[in-house]
């Protein structure tokens, strides 16, 4: 089992920044890749970036050039730094673990923290 334990969400101004941070605990090998997802009222869930345990990033093209995501792996937290950001980035964000791919989500996530962008 692992836990995952999100904070950082909030409101900002358009054009504002946020950084979201995750930690992890639990059977190590599970969280080998974390990742943040994201879903926005009535919308499906959706990758937003994903890194491996050895620093392979994965983004969204809509997170590409705005969003960083890293991670601390004596912490076991991953965070994910927000900027330039827009009204559609709205969403509950959802910090993600699974054991070994980032084509896919992890069986494990958050419980979610809310971003909203708005002025």
């Amino acid at each position: 089992q692992v836990q995952l334990v999100e904070s950082g969400g909030g409101l900002v101004q358009p054009g504002g920044s946020l950084r979201l941070s995750c930690t992890a605990s639990g059977i190590s090998f599970r969280f080998n890749v974390l990742g943040w997802y994201r879903q926005a009222p009535g919308e499906q869930r959706e990758l937003v970036a994903v890194i491996s345990r050895g620093g392979i990033t994965k983004y969204a093209d809509s997170a590409k050039g705005r969003f960083t995501i890293s991670r601390d792996n004596v912490k076991h937290t991953v965070y994910l730094q927000m900027s330039s950001l827009k009204p559609e980035d709205t969403a509950v964000y959802f910090c993600n673990a699974g054991p070994g791919s980032t084509d896919y989500p992890g069986p494990d996530w958050g419980q979610g923290t809310q971003v909203t962008v708005s002025s």
